[in-house]
């Protein structure tokens, strides 16, 4: 256990989770100005850097800290870490125009978690990612539409549903195949309520074409399973 609590150190753990959150805001930003083929400017990576970076810290660092504090709340030891192939993947896809997102995850020591607490641990990512849809929906209310600060809440509420729906698919080891083994009722549950927005946003063919591309990004993904010591 000591060897454990060393290799968790939360200086180390801060700044994994700056490079990720600075390596995934950059990605994002690419991706948003269609790649390298697009031949982005300085000018137009700069505009979008700080919509990505708020947006990323808002939908990805809250989403890997709630699993940290509900695991800690059930007596776990937890701490986000970095993949360091997972960030060259990232910025790799980015540069050509879409993203496969592995930046890292939150790695979790337990002795033991019943399927209960398992999904309880599982469900606080994307119940935070719908929190922070909500939250930032609020606030775009309260700005003119054709503002930066109304840009920057609309793509953070994008990425935060998209993030929130990505994980609740059934495949280990993303969250969603936790809480199906857990609970059925309440896993189509939150399910249903995620993709109900995302209905709102995106038309049903898009919909369907994204939701094979997140299948196979799952699946890839199922090479880089967060490490759980049981």
């Amino acid at each position: 256990m000591r060897y454990v609590r060393e290799n968790l150190r939360l200086s180390r753990e801060i700044k994994d989770m700056l490079i990720a959150d600075l390596v995934l805001a950059f990605a994002f930003d690419f991706v948003f100005n269609g790649g390298v083929e697009s031949a982005p400017s300085a000018a137009s990576l700069a505009y979008f850097f700080p919509i990505a970076l708020v947006a990323v810290t808002f939908s990805f660092v809250l989403h890997e800290y709630m699993h940290k504090v509900v695991a800690e709340h059930y007596g776990a030891i937890a701490a986000f870490r970095k993949s360091d192939t997972g960030l060259v993947i990232t910025l790799l896809t980015s540069m050509f125009g879409f993203l496969i997102g592995l930046p890292g995850a939150t790695v979790i020591y337990t002795n033991y978690f019943t399927k209960k607490e398992d999904a309880y641990v599982s469900l606080a990512g994307p119940l935070t990612n719908f929190a922070v849809f909500a939250v930032f929906m609020l606030l775009s209310f309260f700005v003119p539409q054709k503002s930066y600060l109304y840009e920057m809440f609309f793509y953070t509420m994008l990425i935060s549903i998209i993030l929130a729906f990505f994980n609740m698919l059934p495949i280990f080891p993303l969250d969603g195949s936790k809480v199906f083994r857990w609970n059925k009722i309440a896993y189509f549950a939150v399910l249903a309520a995620i993709f109900g927005i995302l209905l709102l946003i995106f038309p049903i063919a898009w919909l369907i074409e994204d939701l094979v591309i997140m299948l196979v990004l799952a699946f890839v993904m199922s090479m880089f399973t967060r490490a759980v010591i049981f």
